[in-house]
């Protein structure tokens, strides 16, 4: 079962106030049915969608959908539930705000199934249930989308997602249009948004675990190019001394700036404030990290001098 379908079967069972499982219906039949005035017909692969679409049918109406099962051709085995009313379909449809009173169809639902939060939500949830699609985070990026065949539709989908501040944008596709949300945290908030409380939590499991990989790979990073630029550092200095000794010159350095010059090509891989420590406990002076950093100029500088002449 894939991630997007535990989803679903997790928010197919969540129980509501009549009036928000109104909203949610209307939020399925909007989104996903072959609307016509005598006729409403939907069509899932989710046993668990099609399980909730009867159930709220028999809810709200008292009306046993007709259901029946054919063959997906389209480069899938599984089976795909057709779920069709055939009466009583100018009431529902007004019931969920989809039609007016004159049998037009609306674009936008009703305002009266959008009047609080809650009632928000629900219609969120079921557009999820028909037309939403979620990556599992422990294998692939986080991406959630939406798939609407209707520009005026995917405006309001995605201004009803954004007044929850979840930042989801709309991508222009062949056949119709992407609702997406990108971000790991935003996608956590829409599980919680629309009650999938266990998907919030193995989702938060994951994306912390991530996170945490993350910081470690770029602690590990940071450290690698720390030792990397010690050492660069370390055997560019290492250079000059060799290079004073073979030019007879290493005496005339003073006896603290030839210290900490075998004392360099002692500990190559020290970081500046290491030498010093080691140093400091060694010759039982102390030495700072600022001293032996200006010793090590002079004798730069004395390698320099050399070279000019």
């Amino acid at each position: 079962m894939t991630f997007s379908s535990k989803i679903k079967k997790e928010i197919s069972l969540t129980e509501c106030t009549r009036a928000e499982y109104l909203s949610e219906l209307s939020g399925i039949i909007r989104t996903a049915a072959d609307i016509k005035i005598y006729n409403i017909k939907i069509q899932t692969e989710n046993k668990f969608v099609a399980n909730r679409m009867f159930g709220l049918f028999k809810i709200l109406y008292d009306i046993n959908l007709n259901i029946s099962l054919r063959k997906n051709y389209n480069f899938k085995k599984n089976e795909i539930y057709v779920l069709e009313l055939k009466r009583d379909t100018l009431k529902v449809l007004r019931d969920l705000g989809i039609i007016t009173e004159k049998n037009e169809l609306r674009m936008i639902p009703s305002e009266t199934l959008l009047s609080d939060d809650e009632l928000r939500r629900a219609f969120l949830r079921g557009v999820f249930l028909v037309s939403g699609s979620l990556n599992d985070p422990k294998t692939s990026r986080y991406h959630l989308e939406f798939l609407i065949n209707n520009t005026e539709y995917a405006t309001f989908l995605n201004e009803l997602l954004n007044e929850n501040k979840l930042n989801s944008k709309i991508l222009h596709r062949k056949k119709g249009y992407m609702i997406y949300i990108k971000e790991a945290e935003k996608i956590s908030d829409f599980l919680r948004l629309i009650r999938a409380y266990n998907g919030v939590m193995y989702y938060e499991e994951i994306r912390v675990f991530r996170e945490k990989v993350n910081m470690t790979n770029r602690i590990n990073n940071c450290e690698q190019a720390n030792v990397e630029r010690t050492l660069n550092t370390s055997n560019k200095l290492i250079s000059e001394i060799n290079f004073i000794k073979e030019s007879n010159m290493y005496e005339l350095l003073d006896e603290k700036l030839k210290e900490s010059a075998e004392y360099r090509i002692k500990y190559p891989e020290s970081s500046l404030l290491e030498l010093s420590e080691i140093i400091s406990k060694e010759t039982n002076s102390k030495i700072s990290k600022s001293c032996l950093n200006h010793r090590f100029r002079k004798i730069k500088e004395f390698a320099e001098k050399i070279k000019e002449k």
